[in-house]
This record gives structure tokens, C-alpha cells and sequence, in this order.
């Protein structure tokens, strides 16, 4: 079973005896099988067909649903949770101090760790000591104050400042003249650098989202990341394990080995109402409360940078990590399914303590 995309602004997906057909006139530009997919992605504007929407109804194939600029349009989700009393234990632990503050210095703490080691590496592979010594020894204290942190407030002041430190090594990373990256930015991002890594972590958000809907968990009933409407606080907080392992590391790569190139990637303008706006992921309490976002231009991927970036990642959720728990290498996508019901056992007092994944 795996992840289909279609990346079109133009065509229609029809039913086609028991395949889905993406089709431009007479001509078949793609042919979905059923029992090989487990996700569909549409990015683009494609028209679908009632029959076409009743079959993935039927064979209830999760489908997500992005603008051309990566905004959310809206999902196709058939895990309707029935397991009532897993929900209210997972409300009853929004009340519970002590779970939500083991729990958030976990996450922080593998997430800074996460982010050390890749510092590290940087400092090794540019050649770059004496340059980021002193931001890596700051990022060793801040995890130590992070993992003795008294409150969630505190800690979330030591991740945001982590991912200062983070970034403003991360920039060293890549050797290509023409790579832009001043710093994280979204909403939209303003430059390459961050529209790969914006995609990214949006593509990884629905993984670990289809994964809390498999096990039957509230996206929406997070621990670490505030509450608020319509934001998947649960999904933020187990995404970022996931953020340097996968989406900086690949960012990194697609960059340096010349996969990608200037022509992968568009400028477009956005402002703050306008439908285009891309919502890659949450935005910060500083754009939300100062109204920082207002006209700006963004720099977005073209449809083949799209595909290219698609491909790796999809090439990277198949490289294998060994998994420690079961003493085996798994793939990341199989992880991410591992890792949540990890989660659920330790939400339900099975395991006493969640261990994020952590790099070596």
C-alpha cells in the first residue's frame, strides 16, 4: 500500500471498472489500483467525478486535497473514531500537569537532540568549529534546561529558542550560490530553502495525522502545542521527531546533489486574505498577534519541483532506520505507524515514559 499523487491543474479523475482514471480527454494520464493505495493526494485543481468520489468512498482510501501552492483544501478521512473510552482518557490527560509536562519535555527534548546532531555534522562536514562551537555549546545548555524545564511556558520558550540556534546553523549547510535561506519563514515562505522545508513538513503532518486516525486518537487533543480551533495540536506534537531526521536532512541533499534547480521554483504574491495564501503549517504567536503577515512575496515550488521533492521524500520514507524498541530495521513510514501506537500505549498507562525518535 502506498501514497499516490497527482499534481495537475488540469483533467479529470473518473471510475473506470474497479480503477480510478486520471484523464485529459481521451488520453489516460494515470491509473489508480485500489488495493495499492492507501492515500491520494491531489495537488492541483482536477475535476472529480461522482462515481469516482463514491469509489474512494467505497475502498475508503484517505484523500487529501492541496492548492497548487501546497494550501489545504479539505480531507477525505473514513477512521471515524468509535473507541469512546480511548477519548476520554486522552481528554482526561489535557487536565493532567504532570502527564502533559513528561510528556512535552520528551518531545522537546528529542526534537533539540535531533537538531544537535545535525549541527554536529555540519561543523564536521564544512569544516566550520571554531565558527558554530559556541551556537552548538548554547544549544547543549539549552536542552539541559529544556529537560529540567518546571512548566510547558518555559519549555516552550527553550524549543523556540532551540530552533533559533538550529537554524542559524542550518543555513551552513548548503553549498549551492543560488539556495536562498535567511531564516525559517512561512506563511509564505520567502525563499527556496523554506519552500522545500515548508512542503515537507506539511507532507509528514498528514502522515502522522492518517496515523493518529488509524489508532482512533483526536488530531486535535495535543499536549505541548496550545489548543485552539481547528488547529491538530496532537499532530504537531508528534511531527517534530520527525523534522530533522527526514525534512532538513532531505532539504540539505536535494540542494547539494544538484536535484533540484532555480527553475524548480516560482515567485508569486500573496496577501493576507487572498485564497492563494499557502497554509503550509500553525502560524506563530507573533504573526498571528502583531499582524506581521500582511502583502508579501512568496517563493513556492513549480510543479516539477513538486514532483521532484515528492519522489525523495517518498524514497525516503522507505530508507530503513533500526527501531529499537522491536531490535529491527523498519522503513520511516512504518515508524511513524510504530511510533504512534507508542504514544497510545504510554497515553494509556502502558508504558510509562514516550521516547521519541532519536539520530545518531
Amino acid at each position: 500500500m502506498s501514497t499516490i499523487y497527482i499534481i495537475s491543474d488540469w483533467g479529470r479523475l473518473v471510475k473506470s471498472g474497479e480503477v480510478l482514471q486520471l484523464k485529459k480527454e481521451n488520453d489516460i494520464l494515470k491509473t489508480i489500483f485500489p488495493f495499492k493505495t492507501e492515500q491520494l493526494v491531489v495537488i492541483g485543481q482536477i475535476e472529480i467525478t461522482a462515481a469516482a468520489m463514491r469509489f474512494l468512498m467505497r475502498h475508503q482510501i484517505d484523500t487529501i486535497f492541496l492548492g497548487s501552492n501546497g494550501r489545504f483544501n479539505g480531507r477525505i478521512d473514513f477512521q471515524t473514531g468509535k473507541n469512546v473510552f480511548l477519548r476520554v482518557k486522552q481528554y482526561e490527560l489535557l487536565k493532567d500537569e504532570d502527564f502533559k509536562l513528561k510528556l512535552s519535555k520528551s518531545i522537546v527534548a528529542g526534537k533539540l537532540k535531533n537538531q544537535l546532531v545535525f549541527m554536529q555534522r555540519i561543523k564536521r562536514t564544512r569544516f566550520l568549529e571554531n565558527e558554530i562551537n559556541k551556537t552548538i555549546e548554547e544549544m547543549k545548555i539549552n536542552i539541559r534546561k529544556a529537560e529540567n524545564a518546571e512548566n510547558i511556558d518555559s519549555l516552550r520558550g527553550y524549543e523556540g529558542n532551540g530552533a533559533r540556534l538550529f537554524f542559524s546553523v542550518f543555513r551552513h549547510s548548503i553549498i549551492q550560490d543560488w539556495a536562498v535561506f535567511k531564516g525559517r519563514s512561512m506563511h509564505p515562505p520567502k525563499d527556496n530553502v523554506n519552500a522545500v522545508l515548508s512542503f515537507l513538513y506539511t507532507m509528514i503532518m498528514f502522515r502522522v495525522d492518517a496515523a493518529l486516525s488509524t489508532q482512533q486518537i483526536d488530531s486535535y487533543a495535543g499536549y505541548f502545542h496550545t489548543l485552539d480551533y481547528g488547529k491538530k495540536s496532537l499532530v504537531y506534537d508528534l511531527m517534530e521527531e520527525y523534522r530533522t531526521p527526514i525534512c532538513d536532512t532531505l532539504t540539505v541533499s536535494m540542494f547539494n546533489l544538484g536535484i533540484l534547480n532555480p527553475d524548480d521554483f516560482r515567485e508569486e504574491f500573496f496577501d493576507e486574505t487572498s485564497e492563494k495564501n499557502p497554509l503550509y503549517e500553525e502560524r506563530s504567536e507573533d504573526e498571528t498577534q502583531t499582524g506581521l503577515f500582511q502583502s508579501v512575496k512568496g517563493v513556492l515550488l513549480s510543479k516539477e519541483g513538486l514532483k521532484k521533492v515528492i519522489t525523495y521524500l517518498e524514497k525516503r520514507l522507505d530508507d530503513q532506520i533500526f527501531y529499537e524498541p522491536t531490535m529491527e530495521k523498519i522503513t520511516y513510514r512504518k515508524l511513524i505507524d510504530e511510533q504512534v501506537k507508542h504514544f497510545r500505549r504510554v497515553m494509556t498507562g502502558e508504558e510509562a515514559v514516550y521516547k521519541p525518535l532519536a539520530i545518531k
